[in-house]
């Protein structure tokens, strides 16, 4: 069975109806510097951020928009290990049958995911920080859930799979940091922000919980949606606001999180690169927002090997082994099991014929 190493070794090309920033003319003044701004109360600091919120406003419109994902870091890949291919979905299906699920299911994620796009377009139009707090609260539940049924599959002595749950469970802490970092930036003072996240999110996670006991493919598939609109909307804000952001200091967690001395759970979530082998530099908000940007690229290579039974490995699994081809006791073989409702239904099918 395969480890992951690797889920592209070039670039990785999202298109979605999205929407094009608008960048703003407005012309921002800082009478202090770097160093003062760094040591302003946090209140302040928030208001601040706010002002320049408002400023750089980002606009998303309707037309259609081809965003490419393109790794401004080099992936270091394990030992002896080449890049995983993009599986084709329509010729490694067993039969038509498949083909036709795979497409059923990518369909209505894709329908979801745009109607949730415009919704917060038609409610974050100029209110950038809270749009990020609201999409963190979010993207951050999928995680949740995937845990939640994991344990529930453990308990019933179904099969074990310490691997995923070591994974999601960074996934989870790194967003976290996310949301954290948007909360210190003030994009949760509003009252209405708070209440629509939570809202939507405990929606979300009942939502990913049945979809992952139906079906684990298309929640993985549902969850890589969401994580690449968030990387589009951070490239997006980095291309129209980055000379303002690297003049603002970076948030006190984000400086924590990305340069601290344990950082275990930052390569765990990494699936597609070596432990040790991406290490930030955060001199300013420019540098936290570059971050975040590829940690969503760095979901959605998770997300997508996750498309595939059996295929995910833990970064630091793969090096405790000694061997990244050995077999990992951690791995169910794929004939070993259903992997949801819908494989039950396939398999079921399949050894009927």
């Amino acid at each position: 069975m395969a480890a992951i190493s690797g889920i592209s070794s070039g670039t990785l090309t999202i298109s979605r109806p999205l929407a094009t920033l608008r960048r703003s003319r407005a012309a921002v003044s800082y009478s202090s510097s770097h160093r003062l701004l760094h040591h302003l109360p946090l209140s302040s600091r928030r208001l601040l951020f706010r002002n320049f919120d408002r400023v750089q406003a980002t606009i998303l419109q309707d037309d259609e928009e081809k965003v490419v994902v393109e790794e401004s870091f080099k992936a270091e890949t394990f030992t002896g290990k080449e890049p995983l291919e993009e599986p084709d979905m329509s010729s490694s299906s067993s039969s038509a049958f498949e083909s036709w699920i795979i497409k059923l299911e990518q369909g209505v994620n894709v329908f979801l995911t745009d109607s949730v796009i415009k919704i917060l377009d038609t409610l974050y139009r100029d209110r950038t920080y809270a749009r990020f707090f609201v999409l963190e609260t979010i993207a951050r539940v999928p995680y949740f859930a995937f845990m939640s049924v994991l344990h529930m599959y453990e308990t019933f002595g179904w099969w074990r799979r310490a691997d995923y749950l070591k994974v999601h469970f960074a996934e989870s802490w790194n967003e976290m940091h996310h949301l954290l970092i948007m909360e210190e930036l003030g994009g949760n003072s509003w009252w209405f922000d708070r209440f629509l996240a939570q809202h939507i999110a405990t929606f979300y996670y009942f939502m990913t919980v049945f979809l992952y006991i139906v079906s684990p493919r298309m929640a993985y598939h549902f969850s890589e949606c969401v994580e690449s609109h968030a990387f589009e909307t951070y490239d997006k804000f980095l291309k129209a606001s980055g000379e303002e952001l690297k003049n603002m200091p970076a948030p006190d967690i984000a400086v924590k999180y990305y340069t601290g001395s344990d950082l275990y759970l930052f390569d765990e979530f990494q699936t597609s690169r070596a432990p040790n082998t991406r290490r930030p530099v955060i001199e300013n908000l420019y540098d936290v927002f570059v971050n975040i940007r590829d940690d969503e690229a760095e979901h959605c290579k998770t997300m997508r090997a996750c498309q595939t039974l059996g295929s995910l490995r833990s970064p630091h699994s793969i090096l405790e082994d000694g061997d990244a081809e050995e077999e990992s006791g951690c791995v169910v073989p794929e004939a070993a099991h259903c992997e949801g409702i819908v494989d039950c239904i396939k398999k079921s099918i399949a050894s009927s014929n």
